[in-house]
């Protein structure tokens, strides 16, 4: 057993606190685009509008809000209230939970590239081993990666105590196949292992044939993670949660939120509630937001062949596609910052402890409107002064 390593720093938010928001085109942003709170209360029923004019601000409770919950687990097929903790955003819930589960004689596997407090927290445990998302170039696969099941297999150990996946992939947009995700239970119910699955893409897969099932409905041990923030386009509420059969694990991260955020804030849990009760008019219109901006990339890219090798991504609004042109990803990245102010993610960002992670890609967002359009205008000059000779 080796010891637990601090808590390195959180790459790409030390990265996006100095260049969230300096630069002038934000390209790689993970979240769709917001509503104003305007937009967001005009969908408000008359009873709803009400209730957020006349909120009290006090505290809440630490569950969340009955009305809340009961929505949240309306987004499930077998959820109930009692079956939903609320949570200042994701983080909490990625963070709490491995505080709550793991202990220094516990082992977990990670896939990577991942959204870095999923190793990192554990990491600061137990020990962790990262098993890489394999890329597929051959356009054999739909996405252009598949999940390792042959190395997540082989990666457990007795004291395996947790998988960790994320669903529609960050940063890659890649979906587990029917087959994958039921590969994936079958492994943790054989060797008695929880399984956390981050689904907080869910509800905007560019084809609707694509969305998983949640994995809360699926497995007695499974852990569901969902916010406001990505898919709904709504980070400013700083409202997530996690879903679970197993309430005993639901109580244990409801008596460490004590020490955490206590609470979340009545406002953002009013308006919540407005936007779950119009979650179906918001998902469609963020769909077609991303279905015409991946349009859009793709024609650029198709202008400028040699460039960038582009597969579609399956869900999400965020991909990992490969910097192909002349010198290398990271010279790429900077130079479009410092000449045109457009803002991506460099491979760097998505170093790992666990293994190597592919250096010649980059994380480049596609759910915004307007920062979208003028960034990819941008872009598009860019190209033209830089390979319009290639």
């Amino acid at each position: 057993m080796t010891s637990p390593k601090p808590m390195r720093d959180f790459s790409l938010e030390v990265f996006f606190s100095k260049w969230e928001f300096k630069a002038k085109h934000h390209m790689t942003a993970s979240d769709l685009e917001t509503l104003t709170l305007s937009q967001l209360l005009a969908m408000a029923s008359e009873e709803d509008r009400e209730k957020y004019d006349n909120l009290t601000l006090g505290y809440t409770e630490t569950w969340g809000a009955p009305e809340l919950r009961e929505l949240i687990a309306g987004t499930y097929q077998s959820m109930q209230k009692d079956n939903i903790l609320c949570l200042a955003g994701a983080g909490e819930g990625i963070y709490a939970l491995a505080r709550c589960l793991l202990t220094e004689k516990d082992h977990v596997i990670v896939p990577t590239p991942n959204y870095q407090s999923a190793e990192t927290i554990p990491l600061a445990i137990c020990e962790v081993t990262g098993v890489p998302l394999i890329e597929d170039n051959t356009g054999q696969s739909k996405g252009g990666w598949k999940l390792d099941i042959a190395g997540i297999k082989a990666a457990i150990r007795p004291n395996t105590k947790l998988l960790s996946i994320n669903f529609p992939h960050n940063p890659t947009g890649y979906v587990l196949s029917a087959k994958e995700l039921e590969d994936v239970i079958t492994l943790c119910r054989e060797n008695d292992i929880y399984l956390f699955s981050d689904e907080v893409y869910r509800g905007v897969e560019l084809n609707s044939d694509d969305q998983m099932p949640q994995i809360a409905d699926l497995y007695e041990k499974g852990i569901s993670l969902n916010v406001m923030s990505k898919a709904y386009g709504l980070p400013g509420l700083r409202i997530g949660w996690i879903a679970s059969q197993d309430k005993e694990v639901l109580l244990k991260v409801e008596r460490y939120k004590h020490f955490l955020s206590i609470c979340n804030s009545a406002p953002s849990e009013q308006l919540a509630i407005i936007a779950l009760k119009n979650k179906d008019a918001i998902l469609a219109r963020n769909l077609n937001l991303m279905q015409r901006n991946v349009a859009e990339l793709e024609q650029l890219f198709a202008d400028y062949p040699g460039i960038i090798d582009w597969q579609r991504p399956l869900g999400g609004c965020v991909a990992f596609p490969r910097y192909i042109g002349p010198g290398n990803v990271e010279d790429f990245c900077k130079s479009l910052l410092e000449e045109s102010g457009i803002l991506l993610l460099p491979a760097s960002i998505y170093a790992s402890d666990l293994n190597e992670v592919s250096k010649d890609r980059f994380r480049l967002g596609f759910g915004r409107d307007k920062v979208f359009t003028e960034g990819l205008k941008a872009m598009r000059q860019y190209f033209e002064a830089n390979f319009s000779d290639l």
